[in-house]
């Protein structure tokens, strides 16, 4: 397996392709691809080059979820060669550019953004921001679209494919038994040096948080050797950063009890400016679409209830370790 890093301008740093089969003859496999735009496709076709590989040499694309700095160039490396292009099937009509799908998307978008009570300043520079980067996602594939435990042939031996939501409703990773133990490509469901984003990231997920914290249960009970995520470096104990990153959703869950307590009934923008400050371009998205998952994380618990766009503390001292798995308390 050889790792390929591609540079990323918008989102956040380096993204990561691993290609599987890099021996004469054999199979070859990419897992994501990175954005398409020109500097990044130079960059992903000289990876490749090193290992006497084309995008037209690619056999097979799996894709660990939507996003454009994953799924940018698919279509491109399928035009180049006939790659099968796979992905969750959760998110294989937005990796198809679906209309009718991206159109559900967007409409579910303004409506959470009138939810979390944006003001119309950063709710302008949100949307001028997502419109003006059309150029990260090239042709659309044809995709195969996959569910979980689905198993994929490489040259590197068998891949699984494990269903990991939260950050997105189709993010999956591919577990592989080989030589090195076990192992799994990630994408962004765990990530060496920042926690994923939940809520905002991908706004179909309902009960983003609760769905992301099972996600990182089924991490820990993989009892996976070592992780190659979708952006940085190695994640050498894949258990223990995932119980990190549930450890933090708790503390983060206490920070946002102590902002209603403190303010009162408020919406999830007030709760997001009280935990990050000033936000600027995608993080206008991901900052209260993470504020949003913690509060929908409680009031699924009637630690509070919301009424219109308002959350209101209804618990005032809650055992909040009685919403969180293990994971995260021990």
């Amino acid at each position: 397996m050889k790792r390929i890093q591609l540079g990323n301008a918008v989102f956040e740093g380096l993204n990561n392709s691993y290609v599987l089969g890099t021996e004469p003859d054999a199979k070859t496999t990419l897992i994501d691809t990175g954005v398409a735009t020109p500097d990044v496709r130079e960059q992903l076709a000289e990876g490749l080059t090193e290992h006497d590989l084309a995008f037209a040499d690619v056999d097979e694309v799996l894709l660990t979820h939507w996003h454009e700095d994953h799924v940018g160039l698919a279509g491109t490396i399928q035009d180049a060669g006939g790659a099968t292009v796979r992905v969750h099937a959760d998110d294989a009509p937005l990796v198809e550019q679906d209309e009718e799908a991206w159109s559900a998307m967007n409409e579910r978008q303004r409506d959470l953004l009138d939810e979390w009570g944006l003001p119309d300043a950063p709710r302008e520079e949100l949307l001028d921001f997502l419109d003006s980067h059309g150029e990260l996602t090239g042709p659309a594939p044809t995709v195969e679209p996959f569910t979980d435990g689905a198993r994929f042939e490489t040259a590197a031996g068998t891949l699984e494919g494990i269903h990991l939501p939260g950050h997105a409703a189709g993010l999956s990773g591919f577990a592989l038994d080989g030589d090195q133990g076990r192992e799994l490509f990630s994408g962004d469901a765990l990530l060496p040096h920042y926690t994923p984003n939940v809520g905002g990231a991908d706004v179909r997920v309902e009960g983003p948080l609760a769905r992301y914290l099972t996600t990182l249960e089924r991490i820990v009970d993989g009892e996976f050797d070592r992780a190659h995520p979708g952006h940085r470096d190695p994640i050498e104990d894949p258990a223990g950063r995932a119980r990190e990153i549930a450890a933090h959703h708790r503390e983060r869950t206490g920070r946002v009890v102590d902002v209603l307590a403190e303010t009162g009934p408020t919406d999830a923008w007030t709760v997001s400016a009280r935990l990050f400050g000033d936000l600027s371009s995608i993080h206008i998205l991901h900052g209260p679409g993470e504020a949003y998952a913690h509060l929908d994380h409680l009031a699924a618990d009637g630690v509070v209830e919301r009424t219109g766009r308002e959350y209101r503390l209804v618990e005032s001292d809650p055992d909040l370790d009685a919403l969180f798995p293990s994971i995260a308390t021990a």
